[in-house]
């Protein structure tokens, strides 16, 4: 190896090092108590009124307006689960633990313990075909090789999934249940036992609350409604950050595996409250510690850092966000679309 590829090589290694002293220098990972006591008390007011508002509607057909409260709120208690399990919120994983899990397990429905390891593989290589399993080939495709042998269903969502994207998202909540029950059933996740019964505790709660105060169809269609504006709404959360953003290799220094792979969204405080942070998506990624409201003071310094470093920063609207992410997908099924078009032309 080359004195000059060598230089380059420690170069790299040490472009972070130098960001995070700015960012420690600025006392941006510093922790925001007040914040997230704000923060923490008004989804639980909030979730404790829209169930009290459920009550009081009672059995009439408004409660589907309820059905999309709740599922706002379950999706701001799903966002405030992920800063917990980052510890942004608590210094100690004890009291991280707790409240991860009353608000996943308990509030949302899904298994806290599965949902930090499938996460943690995530942000430690993200999108990477092989290792991030939010990219691995599963109803959605997004990288083009994964697309070819797909048939039967699976080949018409793959050849239609740009358009298929947002209908799909209504599955999203019951997905992360199966999964969470799944993960659950297999040896693997820590106090799986706790984890288990907090999320049965959860169903149970819920499903008596719906059979008690609403007829069966009623409770059928409030589930339906519910279900599928959190899942939308978390989906269109997490959609912009990665999707249709490069694939990486595996062998990039830290900095450039999370700044390239990664995409912010601009909106002002609108946007960051709707996203819970998430749209600063490049920041998160870098500093997976680092407290919401921080996101925006650090945003100009990682910028200003990446532009001197020569590194790609992608920022765009939340709509040309979706946009390009429905594009990829589109793209990433062409293959499988031109395929159909020559066995039927045969």
């Amino acid at each position: 190896m080359s004195a000059s590829v060598t230089r380059r090589q420690r170069a790299a290694g040490s472009d972070f090092a130098a960001l995070n002293r700015q960012i420690i220098d600025a006392g941006l990972l510093e922790r925001r108590p007040a914040y997230y006591a704000v923060r923490m008390s008004v989804v639980t007011a909030l979730f404790a009124g829209g169930w009290a508002v459920f009550f009081l509607v009672g059995s009439s057909w408004w409660t589907l307006a309820v059905a999309v409260l709740l599922g706002v709120i379950f999706s701001q208690a799903a966002l405030l689960a992920h800063d917990i399990a980052h510890r942004q919120v608590f210094r100690t994983k004890r009291p991280s633990s707790v409240a991860g899990r009353i608000a996943a397990n308990v509030v949302v429905g899904m298994s806290y313990g599965w949902w930090m390891e499938k996460h943690t593989r995530h942000h430690n290589n993200p999108n990477h075909d092989d290792l991030d399993p939010d990219v691995r080939p599963e109803v959605l495709i997004w990288a083009t090789e994964s697309a070819w042998g797909r048939r039967g269903i699976k080949g018409f969502i793959s050849r239609h999934q740009a358009g298929l994207f947002f209908p799909l998202l209504t599955l999203l909540s019951i997905d992360l249940r199966i999964s969470s029950i799944k993960a659950l059933w297999r040896p693997g996740v820590k106090h799986r036992g706790l984890e288990a019964g907090l999320m049965a505790l959860h169903f149970v709660v819920y499903a008596a609350a719906l059979l008690v105060v609403l007829s069966p169809v009623r409770a059928l269609v409030f589930f339906l409604v519910h279900q599928a504006v959190f899942g939308v709404y978390l989906g269109m959360t997490f959609a912009p950050n990665h999707k249709g953003m490069p694939h990486p290799a595996g062998d990039e220094d830290y900095l450039r595996k999370q700044v390239v792979t990664s995409r912010n969204v601009t909106g002002g405080p609108i946007v960051d409250m709707a996203l819970g942070g998430l749209n600063y998506q490049i920041e998160h990624h870098l500093f997976p510690a680092m407290p919401t409201p921080n996101l925006r003071r650090a945003q100009p310094i990682v910028r200003a850092y990446c532009e001197r470093a020569g590194v790609p920063y992608a920022e765009t609207s939340l709509i040309e966000s979706y946009r390009q992410a429905l594009r990829h997908l589109h793209e990433v099924g062409a293959p499988l679309r031109a395929e159909r078009g020559l066995v039927r032309g045969t």
